[in-house]
């Protein structure tokens, strides 16, 4: 199979809903690392959480396209969607290399809070030889503390600035470390909020809260 071309963030998430902070965290990502799409990846069954999604996964990828609608970069993808069972970032990532893809090409992007367990992803540690990952800070949270929560990869790990990702190395596939003021938002505190009937903007794209509202996906 012919390679594909460009280098391809993949933002994963169970997007209950999708807000602000993903995309920032997105947007960040692709700056640091001259990304040329991203792929926002609603999961079918997101296996850390004991609860599984208030919307249904057609309203999640729903509410993923209206959020990237305005962004030609940022591509809604339904690849875990259409697998039955757990979503794991492991299965994901080889099913893109199926597509064409090479490890080097793909870069899953990830909060600091979602790194502290990596150690307990499916295939662990061979889930990162499958691609690049990048860590964006939260606010809050100093990426130092990336270093701690997995001491035996800090030969892979690196701190990049916006502009800074010409030269990839690889392999092995490196952990990327991007310190970005992203906003402070939660899927529970919208969830609350659209529960109550509150405004949610500023923290949601307008598209994304009429859909909300309109089908009364929170309500309780």
């Amino acid at each position: 199979m012919t390679a594909l071309s460009g280098r391809v963030g993949v933002m994963g998430g169970t997007f209950d809903p999708v807000h602000l902070g993903h995309v920032a965290a997105a947007e960040s990502a692709g700056r640091a690392l001259a990304l040329d799409r991203v792929l926002f990846v609603p999961s079918c069954r997101p296996p850390h959480r004991a609860e599984q999604p208030r919307a249904s996964a057609f309203h999640r990828f729903a509410m993923v396209s209206l959020a990237v609608a305005d962004r030609p970069h940022f591509v809604a993808s339904d690849i875990e969607l259409e697998r039955p069972g757990p979503s794991y970032t492991a299965d994901t990532l080889r099913r893109l290399h199926e597509t064409g893809y090479d490890a080097s090409q793909l870069f899953f992007i990830l909060g600091t809070d979602a790194f502290a367990e990596i150690a307990t992803w499916r295939d662990y540690p061979a889930v990162l030889d499958l691609g690049h990952f990048v860590v964006v800070a939260r606010p809050g949270q100093a990426l130092a503390l990336t270093q701690a929560h997995a001491p035996e990869l800090v030969s892979r790990i690196r701190l990049v600035a916006d502009g800074g990702g010409e030269n990839i190395p690889g392999p092995p596939c490196a952990v990327f470390l991007v310190n970005a003021a992203t906003p402070n938002v939660s899927s529970t505190d919208i969830r609350e909020r659209a529960a109550r009937g509150d405004s949610l903007a500023g923290l949601v794209a307008p598209a994304v809260e009429r859909h909300i509202v309109r089908h009364r996906l929170y309500d309780r």
